[in-house]
Parts: C-alpha cells; structure tokens; sequence
C-alpha cells in the first residue's frame, strides 16, 4: 500500500531505518507482541538517537500522519503501532548505564526489562519493574508499574528521577526535579501521552543477587481457604514480601505431576525482595497453606525469578487482559473469582490476584499521576490463547470476569491491563481520579494539538 509520502526525502540524514511497505526488513518489524494487532503503519521510523526521534516527530506532523511510539511493542492493547499512520520505532535505544555510586541507573527508551535486570544486578542492584523480562521499559513505567518490589520499593514510575523526551513540536528537554516538574510528574503513572520519552533515570536498590522464591500450586477447589491465609499472613509479612496469586489450568506438562495436568490450580508466587536466608524463612508460612499439587520454591539468582513467567507470553500469541481493583477479598469476591476461573475459554488464560499495599500505598495520591494506591487488591483478568477462530469468546469471557467484579470494587484500574482502551474516558477519569484534570493542564501545555494520541490518551484543553 502507498500513502503518497516522500519517505526517500525523510531518509535523508536520518541515521536509523527508515521502512515503508514492500521494504525489506517492513513485515517484522510492523509486528509486535500481541497476535491479536495486525496493523500497517505507513511509515515504520526505527531511530538511532534522540536526532532521529525529533525527526520523526517532524516528518510525522508535516505529513498529518497518526503518530505511535513503539518501545518493546509489549502493549498488550497494540498502542505501538498505527494503521496508516508513523511508528516511532525506539527498539535501537536500549543502553543501560548503571550509576552504583549513586544507585541509579540511565535506560534508553527502548530497553527490555531483561537488560535492565542484567545490568543493575552486575552491580548488586536492582530497579522494581514488571515480572517479565521481555516487557519494555518504556510502557511499562509510564503507565506504573507492577513487580514483585512493589511492596518494599514502590511501582517503577515511583522510582523513576528524570527523563529525556522529544516534544510534539520537536524540542529536547529533560525533566526531572528541578527543570519541568510537572512534566516529570505526569510520565510517573500518566501514561505516553506528553511525547516520546528517549531515556528514563531510575532509582536502583541493593538486592540479589540470589533470593528466595516461593512457587508453590495448591488445588483449585481449595483457592477460597488459600486467599484467606495469604490475606492474613501479609498483615503481619514484611514489605519485602509481595506475592502474587493466579488461577489457572495445570499444563501438560514436566514438572507437573501427570495426574493433574489439566486441573485447575491457584498459584502463589512471591520472590523476597532481601536477603535470601532470611526469605526462605519468611515465605515458609506460603509453601504451608495446604497440601501442594507441586511446590517449586527455591533459591535462584534475582535475574532468573525475573524470567519465571516468560515462558507463558511468547511473542505471537493472542491476548487480551483487563483489571479492576478490589475494596477487599472477600468470601463473595473469590467466590467470583473461583466462578469465573471455572468459565475460561483458554487452557492458557488465567486471574491474577495482585496483592498491593506497603511502599507502593503509602505513596501520596497526588504525588503520582498515577493516583489513588489504597486498594488492597488488583485483579487481572488474563485472555491467553491461540487459535484466531476463537478471538471473540476469549474476549468475551475476560470483559464477563470484570463486569461480575464490579459489586466488589470501588473502581480503579491498572492501565498496562486495559484491554483495547473501551469506555477510554471513563477508564482514565477512574484510574487517575483527581489528577485527571491536572494531566489535562499538562497535556496541554506540552501537546496542545494532541500529537501523541496513540496511547492512553488524556486530550488537551485545547485539542
């Protein structure tokens, strides 16, 4: 397909790639992780530097063209990429420059969670990013940030110090604490909605490198028993504790014990963000919450419990994932919760339940654009699958699991969980609350013509 564009012209002192249909190298890299995302841009820009970024941004906006920013191309709701459109390929951009004097750490915008990890645990450090290795960098912060530190150390976006980001009109700045403060505030949690970020600063903290992990699946039919201990254990649990608990079928597969593949299980996964010894010790109570169908719990080094979960989201498959938050776990919620594992369509779907609270909840509302942290569970609804045919129940099921949660919840979301941005205003206006209205203030002062729109999209005042 043509757009009628001068991409030769374009191509002309731009250091990276410039890719339109028909082009070698165009097919891959339109693709991005989700299977479900079949889209052709018009002009796919794969940069080299910030020079390249801002030169995009320019071509883009002299030709009217629908501008996406793909950084892991992870985003499960395919904001990535754009029919028709520019795709602000950042892949190219994944140095990782570890301060260990001062614990932070320099990340191009492009970088993997694997690289980070890498990087910072060669210097016995370590950033609270997602739980897997092949998430980018780049969305992951922006829209907050979820891993197994989150309890001692916060979400990403908490910890994230300054950023390098290209504007709509092209210009250079950096934010952080002393140069555009409310820039800075706006990509802790406000999503890329303010321009393309090139590189993050982040805070580092000493761990690893081995910790302990407790991996334990308990039978499906005993989930309510299990969520109630593990609700009570994290009363008295150290923040170094933040486990995660997921329904789900027990594959066909080593190591699992034959007689149960295919039968439902409630997982309980929780690495200890401290010293190991002492980990195994405090993660004991969660390997003792019933007779195991296997328990996998070990010492590993904190780089491979980064990769634990990698094997479950290969590159291709089919997604679909939405959240809400819970008030409480309630017997009536995981009755819910244990009703809607019960109707999966997909033997590779699952619900996760994301036990909040400690560091990440004790951070201010209005400290983040990431907003209210008081909800003491976040679910997420997980639609895996592979078959094409079957997109349409898949999906089906996952909106069902939300919709049948919404008496237990006082609303909230977690916006790397949005399914395909539905009811985009209302899902926003609930996730940022109060703050809603000061992104807007920002957004528009940095985007007023609402260039970056192919994201989690707060308009301008102007717009």
């Amino acid at each position: 397909m043509s757009y009628g564009l001068d991409a030769a012209a374009f191509r002309d002192g731009f250091e990276g790639a410039v890719l339109t249909a028909g082009d070698a190298g165009y097919e891959e890299a339109r693709r991005i992780w989700n299977g479900v995302i079949d889209r052709r841009p018009a002009v796919i820009a794969r940069c080299r530097g910030t020079a390249d970024v801002a030169a995009a941004v320019g071509f883009a906006r002299e030709n009217d063209l629908t501008v996406a920013v793909r950084g892991g191309g992870h985003n499960v709701a395919g904001m990535a990429t754009v029919d028709g459109g520019l795709v602000v390929d950042l892949s190219a951009l994944d140095a990782v420059r570890v301060d260990p004097a001062r614990r932070t750490v320099r990340v191009g915008g492009g970088a993997m969670l694997g690289g980070l990890d890498a990087a910072t645990q060669a210097h016995g450090l370590a950033v609270p990013v997602g739980v897997v290795s092949e998430t980018g960098i780049g969305g992951l912060s922006l829209s907050g940030g979820i891993g197994w530190l989150r309890r001692k150390h916060g979400l990403t976006c908490d910890n994230l110090l300054a950023a390098e980001i290209v504007t709509a009109d092209g210009e250079v700045l950096v934010a952080d604490a002393g140069q555009h403060a409310d820039l800075l505030w706006a990509l802790q949690g406000g999503g890329g909605n303010f321009g393309v970020v090139t590189s993050f600063e982040f805070a580092c903290h000493p761990l690893g490198p081995e910790v302990a992990v407790a991996f334990v699946l308990y039978p499906g039919e005993r989930a309510l028993e299990v969520l109630r201990k593990v609700d009570r254990y994290l009363a008295e649990a150290p923040d170094e504790v933040a486990p995660l608990a997921f329904f789900g079928r027990v594959p066909a597969a080593e190591p699992f014990p034959a007689e149960a593949h295919g039968t439902p299980y409630l997982a309980v996964l929780a690495p200890y963000a401290g010293d190991a010894e002492e980990g195994e010790r405090a993660l004991r109570p969660l390997r003792e919450l019933g007779t195991p169908i296997i328990d996998l719990s070990d010492r590993m080094p904190y780089a491979d419990a980064q990769r634990l979960l990698d094997e479950d989201y290969p590159s291709g498959r089919r997604y679909y994932w939405k959240s809400i938050e819970l008030a409480e776990l309630s017997d009536d919620a995981i009755g819910q919760l244990m009703t809607s594992a019960g109707q999966m369509r997909s033997e590779l779907s699952t619900i996760d339940v994301w036990f909040q609270g400690g560091a990440m909840g004790r951070v201010a509302p209005e400290a983040t654009a990431y907003g209210d942290r008081s909800a003491p569970i976040l679910i997420g609804v997980e639609a895996n699958w592979e078959d094409a045919a079957t997109d349409e129940e898949n999906i089906a099921w996952a909106r069902r699991c939300v919709d049948d949660l919404r008496p237990f919840s006082e609303g909230g979301v977690y916006l790397n969980f949005p399914g395909f941005m539905e009811e985009r205003e209302e899902m926003l206006r609930g996730a940022f609350g109060a703050n809603y209205d000061r992104l807007v203030e920002v957004k528009t002062r940095y985007d007023p013509a609402n260039v970056f729109r192919v994201n989690q999209n707060i308009p301008a005042a102007t717009a």
